[in-house]
């Protein structure tokens, strides 16, 4: 959450984008799955516009794939405690919504229709009011996918320019460390590798 006098100066890529990179950067450049889960049409619409295969999307019509569902389940059954939804919470498969979602010590982020931080485009705005009932608490849960391009075209949109040396030189020492390291420890003697090198 950022405090509204902080809002609109480039806080939300330092905040979401550059882990995303990061992330990304230390899978060797692979395409990555991300969720996302939130009641805020600006946050909703972000993630619409960030990443690929996004499902629900808020901006155009998007198709729901076995790889949404089992991701999906997959959040729902072992790491719902980590975004604060209890038990009680239910989950709409067919829309991605989870119903009654701030039932897991999360209830201080519970925020009413007024409260929540509106989207640029009214579309998202819409979107978002006519499917989440704001009064008992619902949440989107968002599944996209990352992909080298996909990081292109969200460096060049979102990523300021007096920012993009230094992200830049974060992805190239990421990815120098991800090649590097691993030669490293092979040579280290008394480093185990797992099964490729036992150590001695």
């Amino acid at each position: 959450m950022i405090d509204p006098d902080n809002r609109s100066k480039g806080l939300v890529w330092i905040l979401y984008g550059l882990t995303v990179v990061i992330m990304f950067c230390r899978h060797r450049l692979k395409p990555i799955w991300i969720s996302n889960v939130t009641q805020v049409p600006a946050i909703v619409g972000l993630f619409s516009e960030g990443f690929d295969s996004v499902y629900p999307d808020a901006l155009k019509d998007s198709r729901r794939t076995f790889d949404h569902i089992s991701l999906v389940r997959q959040i729902m059954l072992n790491h719902r405690h980590m975004f604060g939804v209890g038990h009680e919470a239910e989950f709409d498969e067919k829309s991605f919504i989870i119903k009654n979602a701030y039932t897991g010590g999360s209830n201080n982020l519970l925020k009413s229709w007024d409260e929540v931080a509106k989207h640029r485009n009214d579309q998202v705005n819409n979107f978002c009011s006519e499917r989440l009932d704001y009064n008992r608490g619902d949440d989107f849960i968002q599944i996209a996918k990352l992909d080298f391009f996909n990081l292109q075209r969200y460096i060049i949109r979102v990523v300021p320019i007096k920012s993009l040396a230094m992200i830049l030189n974060n992805i190239i020492l990421v990815i120098l460390q991800s090649i590097l390291l691993p030669i490293y420890y092979w040579f280290k003697s008394d480093t185990s590798t797992m099964d490729l090198k036992p150590g001695r």
